[in-house]
């Protein structure tokens, strides 16, 4: 069996978009999220947004087979972006507008201090005094 990180992070991200793709059906709206830790994907899922602003007489349809697609398209552009950090969470917003899927994709890196201060000799960080 192939363990996560030996993934590519689009591959893994291709398997997201997969394992959501029928709960994209049911929906023309959201956010979908991914959170990354050493380039490897966890936690994913939709935000859903259950009130909507939008006539009763056109009730929400789910995005059709190709605004799916074209949205794992966009989404595996987006990890072009990504550039120097292996450890933060991606989010989808989107929406269907006038018929198209319109995606907006927010990049979100995540360090910690304490790890840092492991990482590099204690000297590198010392405080300057003033003299």
């Amino acid at each position: 069996m192939i363990s996560l990180d030996q993934l590519s992070l689009p591959r893994q991200l291709d398997m997201v978009f997969k394992e959501l793709d029928e709960e994209l059906k049911g929906m023309d709206s959201g956010i979908v999220f991914v959170q990354i830790r050493n380039n490897v994907i966890g936690k994913f899922g939709i935000k859903h947004y259950p009130v909507q602003l939008r006539s009763e007489i056109h009730p929400a349809t789910g995005l059709t087979e190709m605004q799916r697609v074209s949205f794992r398209q966009m989404a595996l552009e987006t990890l072009k972006l990504k550039r120097h950090w292996t450890h933060g969470e991606i989010t989808y917003d989107f929406g269907v507008r006038q018929g198209m899927i319109v995606v907006d994709a927010t990049l979100e890196s995540n360090y910690n201090l304490a790890s840092l201060m492991i990482r590099y000799p204690r000297n590198t960080y010392q405080e300057k005094t003033s003299g």
